[in-house]
């Protein structure tokens, strides 16, 4: 029988080794945590004099913030099974009023994106790595979840990991694969529209491996985050790699929920590019780039011009991205490899 130390011993090796696989997969370097600093960014998106604060640093991989209908922050990790000894998924939770973060659930299926509906309840996109590869639908009154998107044309999803929902209620979700043992049973790694009458339909099959979805704030853009590392598991062995398309794209979307019309906002080039996005009020775009030349958070006006970027200093990767509006101030807050992080910033959230 395995020792508890040499099985803590076993989990801390395996731990390494992920984030080592994950930084070489996806082109960054590892660094140590430090507290955030101040910064200055110019332009009108951070306040002036805004500090970047390190809310949390007790996560694995976090994922998918969002804000719920508490005003709290919700937020994924994302533990793959083979870097914790098994560990099954989280969904902390971090409160403003108190600074306090804890465990709202686990397992979580695997989660790795978060949204509340118009009446409150949470989606949650649930991956691979025995997750529950489905979208699941929690009412919040009664705590009971229901699953409302797990198959298409009859095969389980590949991983359902972010999503949004416009404003007549339906919802839209990318379908990578980026680690789990399960078969890959899907053809492509699309794009879907979950209608309000749970028709799933797919929307987009020309994205390479798509991650971050937004929808703009007048309902005309849908906006996908673009991220290949060209494999569908990270537990491989040590060959020469790299990285497919990495660009933040645009759509225009219909008043039927179709897309159409791509084009590239940001073209990344040979560097990681955008995971998770979000959009402001006025239809910025904010993109949460683990390239490691600017590690950080850059926003996009709807044109594709870069209108302010904020860094997130020594953290390997940066992930996703959420507005928070509270009692008239609005924080950006941004998940970063085991961290949440926020930073004040001007603009309130769509």
């Amino acid at each position: 029988m395995t020792s508890p130390t040499s099985l803590e011993k076993s989990r801390s090796a395996w731990r390494f080794i992920a984030a080592a696989t994950i930084a070489t997969m996806i082109g960054i370097t590892t660094a140590a945590g430090q507290t955030a600093a101040p910064i200055q960014v110019p332009g009108p998106i951070v306040a002036s004099g805004a500090r970047l604060e390190k809310l949390f640093d007790g996560g694995f991989w976090t994922e998918g913030p969002a804000v719920g209908p508490d005003r709290r922050i919700y937020f994924c990790d994302i533990t793959m099974t083979f870097a914790t000894g098994m560990d099954a998924g989280n969904i902390w939770v971090f409160d403003p009023a108190t600074n306090k973060t804890s465990i709202f659930r686990s397992p979580s299926g695997m989660a790795a994106g978060i949204k509340f509906d118009r009446e409150g309840r949470m989606i949650v996109a649930q991956g691979a790595d025995f997750g529950g590869r489905s979208i699941v639908r929690t009412d919040s009154k009664t705590g009971r979840t229901t699953i409302i998107a797990a198959l298409y044309k009859g095969r389980p999803f590949n991983a359902p990991n972010d999503l949004d929902i416009d404003d007549q209620g339906r919802i839209y979700f990318t379908d990578p694969r980026y680690f789990g043992h399960e078969p890959v049973e899907q053809p492509i790694q699309g794009v879907y529209r979950l209608d309000t009458d749970g028709s799933v339909h797919l929307i987009l099959a020309d994205v390479a491996r798509p991650n971050g979805i937004v929808i703009s704030p007048n309902q005309k853009t849908l906006y996908v985050a673009e991220l290949d590392s060209l494999v569908s598991d990270f537990r491989i062995d040590k060959v020469p790699q790299r990285n497919g398309n990495m660009r933040l794209l645009a759509y225009d979307l219909a008043a039927d929920g179709t897309a159409s019309n791509q084009r590239v906002l940001a073209d990344y080039g040979s560097e990681i590019g955008p995971d998770g996005i979000t959009v402001d009020a006025r239809g910025n775009v904010y993109a949460a780039v683990s390239a490691a030349s600017r590690r950080g958070v850059r926003v996009y006006a709807a044109s594709g011009e870069e209108i302010a970027y904020i860094p997130v200093p020594d953290e390997p990767a940066v992930s996703n991205v959420a507005l928070a509006t509270r009692d008239g101030r609005t924080f950006l807050y941004m998940t970063a490899k085991n961290s949440l992080y926020r930073i004040e910033t001007l603009i309130p959230g769509r």
